[in-house]
């Protein structure tokens, strides 16, 4: 999910960036004012969670190490948006944004990141790796398999994560940028230090998965998809979601690599254990915390208990070009899925920065 460190470095700012506070769901559901948009952004028509079930197909792609599944919605030569999302979540996070998006004429991509849904490594002896590189590494591959040299590319959580590193380290690949509780490159040095205990508390299941109970918990597929479905109920509390619902994301964690790349993810962040030598370049390079230049719209989920305070302050530096800050009232962490047509018109809204 979301790097500790950033969240603790902004307790106790104040207000910074200018923000605008949006409601996030029902009538007032609108993303921005007329005067707030940009000009050439359209007002979209509100998606009401929870109208669209699923994706009409799942497509198949060799990508770089992977065989990619993905969503595909829209005109196949409109402009390319990627949406990515984040743990222990999956594409259906994008089940209402991607329509709403296709309608204005995108061609929407929602891939399974490594571990989840279809998506599958093509060689049994590829380390079941997952470096914060390594994932942006897949995307990239995902682009090129696709002959895509350019995209919006929109996330939260992991997807956020990796759309960060995409524009930081290859910007050329990224049109505008839709980054959902802002800077998200994980700076592991910082996070070999202590945070704030309540900071510290909130990411309990780290820990949970640096202990061999934590390991034999997500190993075992019941006891895996109970935690997953607890975290849900723990990071979104204002989200009345259904079992149909969750069932339907829980599928993509039952993919047999789930657990090696989940647990390989959060061990590495705390640096239990080392990434492998072929990432280690871009690494070094995210370890100095990169700035992003791309046009980008940051959102943050209000009700997110991973959300910090000061609407943006504590990562606004990172930031250098043309850009928006959002805070998104009464939603939490599964922002895409929580609030659809808000998501969509950040993507709209940041692709004409």
């Amino acid at each position: 999910m979301i790097n500790r460190r950033t969240f603790s470095k902004a307790v106790g700012l104040g207000i910074g960036a200018a923000a605008v506070s949006l409601p996030g769901l029902g009538a007032n559901a609108s993303a921005a004012t007329a005067a707030e948009r940009q000009p050439g952004a359209a007002s979209l028509p509100t998606n009401t969670p929870g109208r669209d079930t699923g994706f009409p197909t799942i497509k198949q792609v060799d990508a770089g190490l992977l065989n990619v599944g993905y969503a595909e919605l829209g005109p196949a030569d409109g402009p390319v948006v990627i949406c990515l999302h984040g743990w222990p979540f999956d594409i259906h996070s994008y089940v209402d944004v991607a329509p709403l998006l296709a309608d204005q004429g995108y061609r929407v991509l929602v891939p399974y990141l490594r571990g989840h849904g279809s998506t599958r490594f093509l060689s049994r002896r590829t380390p079941r790796t997952a470096e914060q590189s390594a994932i942006a590494l897949d995307i990239i591959a995902f682009m090129d398999a696709l002959t895509i040299r350019r995209a919006v590319l929109a996330g939260f959580d992991w997807g956020s994560r990796t759309a960060d590193i995409i524009a930081a380290l290859w910007p050329e690949r990224v049109k505008a940028l839709v980054s959902t509780s802002g800077y998200l490159i994980t700076d592991r040095e910082a996070q070999l230090s202590p945070a704030p205990a309540a900071v510290e508390h909130n990411w309990w299941y780290q820990w949970y998965f640096a202990t061999e109970r934590g390991k034999e918990a997500l190993e075992n597929t019941d006891d895996r998809l109970a935690l997953c479905r607890y975290v849900w109920t723990l990071v979104s509390p204002n989200w009345n979601f259904d079992d149909a619902t969750y069932e339907r994301t829980a599928q993509a964690f039952l993919n047999p690599d789930y657990a090696a790349i989940v647990l390989y993810n959060y061990r590495w962040r705390i640096g239990l254990i080392k990434g492998e030598p072929r990432y280690d370049r871009y690494e070094t390079l995210l370890a100095a915390q990169p700035s992003i230049g791309v046009p980008t719209v940051t959102l943050d989920p209000a009700l997110d208990p991973f959300t910090p305070p000061g609407d943006g302050a504590g990562y606004r530096d990172h930031f250098t070009g043309a850009y928006e800050h959002r805070t998104i009232a009464d939603i939490g962490h599964n922002l895409p899925q929580e609030a659809p047509t808000v998501f969509a018109q950040g993507v709209l809204d940041a692709d004409h920065l």
